[in-house]
């Protein structure tokens, strides 16, 4: 079983569509194959309730519980806050990224996945592996 961590984006994909929703669609079928747990942060929900926000009190509950039953929701607490310093001390991330991969940090994620690809450069102390949802499928 591999921990893995959702960058904002995949769940947009997922809920609001776009050209890579096939792709993130796919990627959780094989996730669910293989027994993978899935993980995102109280960031990420807060993202993806906007839109749903805008539209009204039901959509706002259709999203949270889709995304509550589907992932682990990680929160920004002291232990995420120390990788957050540490990540955001070079300045070469943004606060949004910095806290996604503290969250991420924190708790030890094997795979974290995200739209955008500068990431993967990245080493984390914490997180074992970082790449882009393109290369998630080679």
């Amino acid at each position: 079983m591999t921990r893995v961590f959702w960058d904002t984006h995949l769940f947009l994909y997922l809920f609001e569509g776009g050209s890579r929703t096939d792709e993130v669609k796919r990627l959780r079928q094989r996730m669910i194959a293989r027994g993978d747990r899935l993980f995102t942060s109280g960031l990420t929900l807060g993202e993806v309730l906007i839109r749903p926000t805008e539209a009204g009190a039901e959509s706002i509950d259709l999203y949270d519980a889709a995304i509550t039953r589907a992932a682990t929701i990680l929160p920004f607490d002291a232990p995420s806050a120390r990788h957050y310093a540490a990540l955001r001390a070079d300045q070469s991330l943004s606060g949004a990224d910095a806290m996604q991969l503290a969250c991420a940090a924190a708790a030890g994620i094997d795979m974290f996945i995200t739209s955008d690809d500068r990431l993967s450069a990245k080493v984390v102390p914490g997180v074992k592996f970082i790449t882009s949802l393109a290369r998630a499928f080679l």
